[in-house]
């Protein structure tokens, strides 16, 4: 047999997208092509069509493809469903200001001008997004790609909406609903971003119409108070007892409203009474439901005071109105004080525009029935999270469920399918656009301006994807699918609604399971933003290190349950997997020369052929394990452990005694167990680093399929043998410490000297003797005997349970010196050690330093205490030697 040689130099440009795209081509990522029986499915969270792929899309998308993989090579038929979110709020807004770079606003044109401006911004996105997916080599099925406006999952859209109204879920009323006056639209509550401020408590006269007193009513917002309708106290606070009911005059207007007693008054906040603005406010708003008081919203839809105020405040923003009423205050003898406030204080979540309590007619989705029967599934078991610690925020979510508000005053998104009659008012609801009233026959009928909040298409994105409501061969197949892999901020934003609207409309939970992935930062903890200027671009990565390397970085780190912390230096460690991969299988493929493989079953295998696949074995079955639990992290680091330390650290280094035998049946049976194990290898790899396994796969004698048509390696759990693996342990530590203990002398690897062993057990003993050469070579001794005893004058001395070992002293090491050198070392270290747990031992560090410091000082400890226990061993073992 002649060698096969790889490229000297692992370069994955060289063939990363060529084997992406011939397997894409020959429809390999279709399930189509399988004829299993067995299917798993998985629909990708739809990227929003406003951007580019950051690297949180790079982990979801890696975990999700290496799940896919996997499945699809464990004989599944394999759907992975990739598709994009027309994000609707997002998407306008940033076709908003590119309009105003221009001079314009969406007003200056239509709404069909706007529309086909918005369609090129959203091509232009989805592009550059499939580009982006393809280039770290998702295995979706892009001939099932799905869009959240396309034609199809509009006619899903359009069926939700009337079949909730029909069964008298969807109604419209008004209500008080965050509103965000740049976007010009209500916001859900889960739309709205909270974040500290610093503001102001101002305390404010209301004067008794009696002229008899005033009460002082403290507020944040005294701007609102044009929009008071009653001052509120609690019913048992003894001040205002005899109040209740007493007319005041409003300050800066010509109304006067009256104290109404509320037990939601905080008796403690303030001055105890506080002013109820029934429409700006929801407190306020559902204390004048209880008071039947009047509800006068002051805000015009951009966020300036409307006619409702006084002549002088009208057109003025909240922030000037808020400066010249106090200043108003002032003049009229109404201000009494103010001091300074930290308080919460809600922003869009696209604009960061401050958030507007509004009082607006809406259009509302009752969601508490379907809210018991999501969180009935969860306690059935017919989903499950994983970690399972997100139950509780599930639970939390459909447990203080409040009714969900759709309609959003844009222009982009799926339109509300409901018409006005403008002759008799009728309101029709319906899947298709009707051309007369149904009630006066009139033609004159206008469509509802608003659209869907673009959750309302996302949440049927499991079923809708697959044809619904339309019964295809997809849905039929695909659904429901089994999994989904997403971020832990939408889990009521998307992972509630669609098993909501899952089990509302098709009977079932649109997914079992439930992976709930980590959050990627920087190495200082932060989020990953463009305002802190930390971000990595995955595609920059993948031009530097190749999708492999930055996917099974990925893979390797991402914990359940703990966030991930990397930079672009980071990816080095996935690039070394790669390379190591490339070069171990380069060093195999050019020792073929002059040798015949041999069927790996007819070989009578040694104690180290037993080891290895042992060692695969167990591998393949902790792999499987890791799965089942979704524990991608595990499987990955159990892939690293073998191919580097088990295969490539210890099997191929004795292999290459083999190898170098006079017997040419060993050297033929040696190489056939090697490639036989690369061959597995590269299979069991393949999820993980699919692109660098193909590729050398490709040039194995006798590879006829690509790897990803073959079946995943499935652990022989017989072929597991406890026996051999702690017979190569033992070897292995007996190496280790032999090193060791040349270390401790200060000897390099090129000094050679003598060492003793000795070992317990026949069959032990047997074996680390016939390993003598072996570990002469690996620990670089001029020599090696076995004996009883290991310890002797002259040597130092280690040794475990079934075990001695010892290294002779050369005459010119000075172990005083050495000791003292070691000593060094340990107080240095020893330092290090309680400088850390001091921080660690101090609650004012835990509390107020940042995640990453702590995790930091956390590191330094445990490495001080790693080295102080290797540095205490080679001290005692001199000292030892020494007396």
């Amino acid at each position: 047999m002649k060698n096969i040689e790889l490229s000297k130099v692992y370069s994955p440009k060289d063939f990363e997208e060529r084997i992406y795209k011939k397997l894409l081509n020959e429809g390999y990522y279709n399930p189509d092509n399988s004829n299993s029986d067995k299917t798993f499915s998985v629909v990708m969270p739809p990227p929003n069509v406003t951007g580019i792929l950051h690297m949180g899309h790079a982990l979801n998308n890696t975990l999700q493809d290496i799940i896919v993989r996997y499945k699809r090579s464990t004989g599944y038929k394999t759907l992975w469903l990739p598709g994009t979110d027309h994000a609707g709020i997002a998407t306008q807004h940033v076709v908003e200001c590119a309009l105003e770079k221009e001079g314009k606003k969406r007003r200056d044109m239509s709404r069909e001008e706007f529309l086909e401006r918005t369609w090129l911004v959203k091509d232009k996105h989805h592009d550059i997004i499939k580009r982006q997916l393809e280039t770290i080599a998702c295995s979706c099925d892009w001939s099932r790609e799905r869009f959240t406006m396309d034609e199809k999952l509009q006619d899903a859209v359009k069926e939700c909406f009337v079949t909730l109204y029909e069964r008298g879920l969807i109604y419209k009323g008004e209500y008080l609903v965050n509103y965000c006056p740049h976007c010009g639209t209500a916001l859900s509550d889960d739309e709205v971003d909270y974040s500290s401020e610093d503001s102001f408590l101002w305390n404010i006269k209301y004067p008794f119409s009696d002229k008899s007193g005033y009460v002082v009513v403290a507020t944040t917002r005294p701007e609102t108070m044009f929009g008071d309708t009653a001052v509120a106290v609690h019913p048992d606070d003894e001040r205002y007892k005899d109040l209740i009911g007493k007319e005041i005059d409003l300050p800066l207007t010509n109304r006067k409203i009256k104290i109404v007693a509320d037990s939601f008054v905080d008796m403690t906040f303030g001055s105890g009474a506080v002013k109820i603005t029934p429409a700006h406010d929801i407190h306020d708003y559902e204390c004048a439901g209880r008071h039947n008081l009047e509800k006068i919203n002051i805000l015009n839809p951009d966020g300036t005071l409307n006619n409702a105020v006084p002549e002088e405040f009208r057109n003025l923003s909240v922030t000037e109105a808020r400066k010249k009423t106090v200043e108003k205050l002032k003049e009229g003898g109404f201000y009494i004080s103010e001091t300074p406030l930290t308080h919460e204080v809600g922003h869009c979540y696209r604009c960061s525009t401050l958030i507007e309590p509004y009082l607006s007619k809406q259009w509302f989705v009752k969601m508490d029935g379907m809210a018991e029967k999501a969180l009935k599934a969860l306690e059935e078991g017919k989903i499950r999270f994983y970690p399972e610690k997100w139950e509780s925020t599930y639970i939390h979510w459909m447990k203080n469920i409040r009714p969900w508000c759709i309609s959003r005053q844009l222009w982009w998104g799926h339109r509300i399918p409901v018409w006005t009659c403008s002759e008799c008012g009728h309101v029709i609801v319906s899947k298709d656009e009707p051309h007369k009233c149904p009630k006066c026959s009139s033609e004159n009928l206008k469509q509802d301006e608003d659209v869907l909040d673009t959750w309302f298409s996302s949440w049927l994105w499991p079923f809708s994807t697959l044809g619904w409501p339309e019964k295809t061969a997809d849905l039929k197949t695909f659904y429901p699918t089994n999994a989904l892999i997403t971020a832990y901020d939408i889990i009521f934003f998307w992972v509630a609604r669609m098993i909501m609207a899952g089990l509302e409309f098709t009977g079932e939970v649109p997914f079992k399971d439930i992976y709930i992935t980590s959050l990627v930062r920087d190495k200082k903890g932060r989020k990953m933003s463009k305002s802190l200027g930390n971000g990595i671009d995955p595609i920059e990565i993948v031009n530097e290190y190749g999708s492999d390397a930055m996917k099974f970085t990925l893979a390797y780190m991402a914990s359940q349950g703990q966030d991930i912390q990397i930079d672009k230096d980071s990816f080095k460690f996935g690039s070394k997997f790669a390379n190591k991969v490339w070069n171990a299988s380069r060093y195999l493929l050019m020792n073929l020369e002059g040798r015949t493989l041999v069927d790996v079953n007819s070989i009578k295998l040694n104690t180290w052929g037993k080891w290895i696949y042992s060692r695969l074995n167990k591998t393949l079955k902790e792999i499987s394990d890791s799965f089942e639990q979704y524990k991608i992290n595990d499987a990955a680091a159990a892939v690293y452990d073998f191919f580097w330390n088990d295969f490539c650290a210890v099997y191929i280094e004795r292999a290459k005694l083999f190898l170098s035998s006079e017997d040419q049946n060993v050297q033929n049976e040696t190489i056939s167990i090697l490639l036989d194990i690369l061959s597995k290898s590269l299979l069991m790899m393949n999820p993980f680093i699919p692109l660098v396994t193909e590729e050398i796969y490709s040039n194995l004698p006798h590879s006829e399929k690509p790897l990803i048509a073959l079946s995943y390696p499935t652990p022989d759990l017989n072929a597991i043998s406890d026996k051999d693996e702690a017979k190569v342990e033992l070897v292995k530590k007996i190496l280790r410490d032999l090193r060791s203990l040349k270390i401790t002398l200060g000897l390099t690897d090129s000094y050679k000297t003598d060492a003793i062993v000795s070992a317990t057990g026949d069959e032990f003993i047997e074996f680390v003797k016939n390993e003598g050469e072996y570990i002469k070579t690996g620990a670089a001794l001029s020599s090696i005997e076995f004996s009883d005893r290991a310890k002797r004058d002259g040597y130092i001395f280690t040794g475990s349970y079934g075990y001695e070992c010892s290294v002779k002293v050369p005459f010119d090491v000075d172990i005083t010196a050495r000791l003292k050198r070691i000593k060094k070392d340990i107080d240095k270290n020893n330092t290090l050690l309680s400088e850390a747990e001091k921080k660690l031992s101090s609650d004012e560090f835990i509390n107020k330093a940042s995640e990453n410091a702590v995790q930091k000082e956390r590191n330094k400890r445990e490495e001080a205490e790693e080295t102080l226990k290797k540095l205490n061993e080679s001290y005692e073992i001199l000292l030892s030697w020494e007396k």
